[in-house]
């Protein structure tokens, strides 16, 4: 569906929080969905982060319990078995429904999360090249004969944008980006949509920013923390039911290391630190994707005023 697709009577805007790890997005959609509920109609979040959508990450996702969510519905978490492959594709079907569900409850709708790929994939107007079982396949062979690094190298040769924005850990992402360029002849980089072409004519971005050092001290914290309120126990809880076999789930940054501690194969206080070391480049990589984002409105995570600010954005596009 275009953007033209919409009805031009619709003032409805789609809302966006974006912004890295740990700068609070969460915490800032709550407050938010709770300043435009005015008992006429309220606001639901739709998650944009690709690991919440599995059941049972919770520890290592910061997923918010139910109890937390403070009654606002929250949409597109824990739709997927750890075992199942998740797909940015059909996250876009699916988002782009719960969407247009909750406009045409006369709701606002909240895009939150960090995930770049996939908030972009919803926002802006955007198809999915198709795909070709034997040229995956053969790139998934040379994933699993090589290793991550070699593919993240052939990429950094036919698309350095692509390269940087995945990152030479994401071996799924690197097979999809060389598959496309395979297929189509073209750049994956120039695929992924940016600027101010919208699948939803009144769109919103509010993208949340922290200094990089206390930025970095938060997510370092957060790491121990999900140690301390027991992703072992979690991930333990996750393996009969197929963790391993994930080929996505058991890649997320924070899981693949609780597994190699499980097995032996790294000390806890490696696998920690390992887990910090990867959020941190993780978080670098989300900072530089929504950066992007032009005409998006930045706010420091530590304004007090920041719902406020985000609050006073929405009411200017529902004019």
């Amino acid at each position: 569906m275009s953007a033209e697709a919409h009805d031009p009577r619709d003032r409805t805007p789609l809302v966006v929080v974006v912004g890295a790890t740990g700068t609070g997005k969460s915490e800032l959609s709550l407050d938010l969905a709770a300043s435009l509920t005015d008992g006429t109609r309220g606001a639901e979040v739709v998650s944009a982060d690709a690991m919440q959508l599995y059941r049972g990450m919770d520890i290592g996702t910061a997923k918010l319990p139910p109890e937390a969510r403070r009654g606002i519905p929250h949409h597109e978490l824990d739709v997927l078995e750890v075992t199942e492959e998740a797909s940015v594709a059909d996250y876009q079907a699916r988002a782009r429904a719960r969407i247009t569900e909750i406009i045409d409850r006369g709701n606002i709708p909240l895009l939150v999360g960090g995930s770049g790929l996939y908030v972009s994939s919803v926002i802006h107007d955007f198809s999915f090249p198709g795909t070709d079982a034997e040229v995956r396949a053969g790139l998934e062979q040379d994933l699993e004969q090589y290793g991550p690094g070699i593919l993240h190298r052939r990429l950094q040769e036919v698309d350095p944008e692509a390269a940087r924005a995945i990152g030479p850990h994401n071996g799924r992402r690197l097979v999809r980006a060389l598959e496309v360029i395979t297929l189509t002849g073209e750049p994956f980089g120039s695929g992924l949509p940016e600027g101010d072409t919208f699948w939803h004519r009144n769109t919103v971005i509010v993208g949340l920013s922290v200094e990089r050092t206390a930025l970095v001290q938060r997510l370092d914290a957060r790491v121990q923390r999900m140690w301390q309120d027991g992703l072992l126990d979690e991930v333990r809880g996750l393996l009969p039911r197929g963790l391993k076999q994930g080929v996505t789930a058991s890649r997320a940054i924070g899981y693949a290391q609780a597994i190699a501690q499980l097995e032996g194969e790294l000390s806890e206080s490696e696998a920690i630190a390992q887990t910090a070391s990867l959020t941190r480049k993780y978080a670098r990589r989300q900072v530089s994707w929504f950066k992007r984002y032009r005409g998006a409105h930045w706010i420091a995570a530590a304004d007090s005023s920041r719902a406020a600010a985000a609050h006073e954005w929405v009411a200017r596009a529902r004019q």
